[in-house]
């Protein structure tokens, strides 16, 4: 165990094939989560096997190949591709005497340093003490060096020795914290439906390139790097559309396949701001060798979450990257966030795909309909008028419900 911080952890990355999911494309992905969570992989093993070994995942003469790398490689640790149960940890640290997390805990480590709000770190908390509690018998290596490395960080950390008693109690307490967090979130969402905001999510595989985006759009200055899970809070900005309208853009975590469903329970208040959005903006990673799979697996995941029915723009970031790419649907935009190139098609695109709330026109008002023009004021926007011997000639952005009273005094520009 590597006890200096500065120091990245040696490790080993292992994964089993039975042919349930792309191994090697996995393997890649958690090669790129151990990068965000700041550890070195000195070597990665692939075994194909028709099941999973019940005691320890892969069969005993790799693991005892995986023992001598370890031994050669000063390895600190091994992350296997899949979840593991406690029993199997024990097995594996027992044959190899080298600490060992799985797939889910290294996710988990990823959120516990990248949460920054009380939200994100009572969320990552309470999926940490839901996972370790049924992995808490017999953990070994795991509950006696508890000094640092990758999965070992969070809040409570050092509270895994007590028994169940206790850690089902904080599960309460934090499950209770989260609720009034999530009824303040509730109280702001029915405000904006109250005052007609309209909203827009920007969803989509992790580092498709969302907080680039916001942060092209609208300055917003949230953190963007090219890692998995850049960032984990909830960032909202409005923008203006070219239409007159606003609307509220609202930056969501990125997704992942095989997103651990401890994470998705406990980030669902956040990752509902998806399902009550008016509007959702799918960003994909048009340079991505998989972004067919990110697609289908952001598609999938926001049926769970109930988002079925809510109009979706399709955007291909980081074009830049793929000059060769060609797309024959109109309603698909690309654009590259970086670059800022692409955005004009895209705020247009917005603007089409939200459900119509208001309409901006000219209209030539008779001096006896000026109350309509104080009625426009009061729900829509009038951005120039001109009297005339006519009447009052303005420019105006007219609530739906007015517009066909509106439409009565329209005229050319």
């Amino acid at each position: 165990m590597i006890e200096n911080s500065q120091e990245k952890p040696r490790v080993i990355l292992v994964s089993v094939d039975t042919g349930e999911f792309d191994a090697e494309r996995s393997m890649e992905e958690l090669c790129a989560l151990c990068d965000t969570a700041g550890a070195e992989v000195v070597a990665t093993v692939i075994q194909k096997r028709p099941s999973i070994e019940g005691a320890t995942c892969v069969g005993s003469g790799r693991l005892a190949e995986i023992a001598e790398q370890c031994e050669a490689l000063e390895v600190d640790q091994l992350i296997f591709d899949r979840e593991l149960t406690a029993t199997q940890i024990r097995n594996i640290e027992d044959a190899t005497d080298t600490f060992t997390i799985d797939r889910t805990m290294l996710i988990l480590d990823i959120f516990a340093q990248r949460a920054t709000t009380r939200e994100g770190k009572l969320q990552v908390e309470l999926a940490q003490n839901k996972y370790r509690l049924t992995r808490l018998t017999g953990m070994g290596i795991k509950l006696s060096r508890l000094g640092g490395g990758i999965g070992t960080r969070g809040p409570g950390e050092t509270k895994l020795e007590t028994d169940r008693r206790h850690i089902r109690s904080r599960i309460t307490q934090l499950e209770k914290d989260l609720k009034e967090v999530e009824q303040r979130r509730d109280i702001t969402r029915k405000r904006r439906k109250k005052d007609g905001v309209l909203t827009a999510a920007i969803v989509g595989y992790t580092n498709a390139g969302k907080s680039t985006l916001l942060n092209a759009l609208t300055d917003a200055g949230v953190l963007s790097e090219d890692k998995l899970f850049a960032t984990l809070e909830t960032t909202s900005r409005a923008i203006l559309l070219p239409d007159g309208r606003s609307v509220t853009l609202i930056d969501t975590v990125g997704l992942i396949s095989r997103l651990p469903h401890q994470l998705v329970e406990a980030f669902k208040s956040t990752l509902e701001e998806a399902a009550s959005a008016d509007l959702l903006i799918h960003l994909i990673d048009a340079s991505s060798e998989y972004y067919e799979e990110e697609k289908h697996v952001t598609e999938e995941l926001l049926h769970d979450l109930g988002c079925d029915g809510i109009p979706t723009l399709t955007v291909l970031n980081k074009c830049d990257l793929v000059p060769e790419i060609t797309v024959q649907d109109n309603s698909i935009v690309c654009i590259s966030a970086k670059n800022s190139t692409g955005l004009g098609s895209l705020l247009e695109g917005i603007a089409k795909s939200l459900p119509e709330t208001a309409r901006r026109m000219n209209i030539l008002l008779p001096y006896t309909e000026v109350g309509l023009l104080a009625e426009i004021r009061k729900d829509g926007t009038v951005y120039s008028e001109e009297y005339t011997p006519e009447g009052i000639k303005a420019d105006v952005l007219v609530d739906i419900k007015l517009c066909n009273m509106a439409e009565n005094y329209r005229v050319d520009s």
